[in-house]
């Protein structure tokens, strides 16, 4: 199988991933539920993560670094730490619906910055009309999940330091790809899954706090801290993780991380790019489909997103499987993004890549897509 859908899941991750995840489920206990050995190399393990999360986006202490079950658990916990009812909310029109949904079950007045597909002028402009306009929150995603269109969120961010509204950031395409500081960026809040480009197995995420972040939990429990109170204690990282910790899935995303250090963010993002370079050049060639894509590398990730006249998005995924390509198909659960870009009546195709994809996933792919649009596949 060639598997082409990393945005939604990195199916092929380092060895060390697997080993260490087997490790820890003979090995690891739970972290602050005791002073045996077990519970203690359980403490390091997560708190060598939390380090290693912290070195890699530049936060102020490992203690903010809050483990999630996904980045949809961590931007509920963010949403819900700043928004209310009513509350003015400002969403790029690139949003997920981990972002719109909490957003509109809270009662939130949502407003969307609209801005066109690769245009990092007009999504400033829009960004600071909505603002001037008065605003509580903002939340922006780093990295369309569609297109793989750069949102310029340092601008943004600047916008928001001038207007002094918190800003919440869904790095769920960036994480691992972009150079991500939290204290650059002045950000409340960074959300991010970990078996994305992270590397990390499924279940795992990371919420990143801003210093001076007040936090609500959004789940309490258990936290191993302050037991004697009813309320969940006011220090991170124990007032935001309620319950116990996914150790094995901590172990594999601690070694996802290394990884990505090891590797490099920007080698794996001119890795990335290169392919989707490769992707849009042979794609274009094939008479009926529409590639979404634009030249300039500071706006373009390692997603892109491609229609058919022929067939529906969900159609030419399915023939796509049977010859061995997986790929993503339909409004990736980001429906005001397809309407920003007007496919949201057909959706799209997406492939994304991964450090481990080659040129010859993306030839296969151009292969199949060959036999498909020339209707010689039945």
């Amino acid at each position: 199988m060639v598997y082409l859908d990393n945005a939604a899941t990195t199916l092929i991750k380092p060895s060390a991933v697997a080993r260490s995840m087997a490790s820890a489920v003979k090995t690891l206990a739970s972290p602050g539920r005791g002073g045996h050995e077990a519970s203690m190399l359980a403490a390091q393990k997560a708190y060598d993560c939390r380090e290693a999360s912290a070195a890699l986006f530049n936060v102020s202490t490992p203690e903010n670094v809050i483990f999630t079950m996904n980045a949809t658990h961590a931007l509920n916990i963010a949403i819900h730490s700043l928004a209310k009812k009513g509350s003015r909310t400002v969403v790029s029109g690139y949003e997920h619906n981990s972002v719109m949904r909490p957003l509109y079950s809270i009662g939130a007045d949502i407003r969307i910055a609209r801005s066109m597909l690769f245009d990092r002028s007009d999504t400033v402009e829009s960004f600071q009309r909505e603002l001037h306009r008065g605003a509580d929150l903002v939340v922006c995603t780093h990295i369309s999940n569609v297109f793989g269109f750069i949102l310029p969120v340092r601008e943004i961010a600047a916008l928001c330091a001038d207007y002094c509204v918190p800003l919440i950031i869904d790095a769920s395409q960036s994480a691992g790809v972009e150079e991500i500081s939290i204290k650059e960026l002045g950000a409340n809040y960074i959300a991010m899954p970990g078996h994305k480009g992270l590397y990390g197995p499924q279940g795992t995420g990371l919420l990143l706090v801003g210093e001076n972040v007040n936090s609500n939990p959004f789940i309490c429990g258990g936290s191993g801290s302050n037991s004697e109170l009813m309320d969940m204690p006011d220090f991170y990282p124990d007032r935001l993780e309620a319950g116990t910790h996914n150790m094995p899935g901590i172990a594999g995303l601690l070694e996802g991380i290394r990884f990505v250090e090891k590797n490099g963010t920007l080698n794996i993002k001119q890795h990335e790019r290169k392919l989707t370079d490769l992707a849009y050049k042979l794609l274009r060639e094939i008479k009926g489909l529409t590639p979404y894509y634009t030249e300039d590398p500071e706006l373009q990730g390692g997603v892109l997103s491609f229609s058919t006249d022929a067939m529906s998005s969900e159609d030419c995924a399915e023939k796509l499987s049977d010859l061995g390509i997986a790929v993503r198909a339909g409004l990736h659960c980001a429906p005001t993004a397809h309407i920003s870009a007007g496919t949201n009546k057909k959706g799209s195709v997406r492939i994304s890549m991964s450090a481990f994809n080659t040129d010859d996933d993306i030839y296969a792919l151009s292969d199949a897509l060959k036999i498909i649009m020339s209707k010689n596949y039945k």
